[in-house]
């Protein structure tokens, strides 16, 4: 948020990969992102969507219903 925050974005893309190559979310990702949101929500920032990504398949944590 702090990169955010200095470059007056209106809103953020979020992502990282999981190495296991399996995309799926984990309690951490799933908490993390509903964090992101609030905070982004405090400050005016709108939280697009968190998406993990693997080689071949990602997930997306809009579509899973976190943002």
């Amino acid at each position: 948020m702090k990169v955010a925050v200095i470059s007056n974005a209106a809103s953020i893309l979020v992502g990282h990969n999981h190495p296991s190559q399996d995309p799926t979310p984990s309690r951490e990702d799933c908490e993390v992102t509903k964090r992101l949101v609030e905070a982004g929500k405090i400050i005016g920032i709108d939280v697009l969507d968190h998406l993990i990504v693997c080689d071949e398949k990602y997930v997306s944590l809009k579509e899973k219903g976190y943002v």
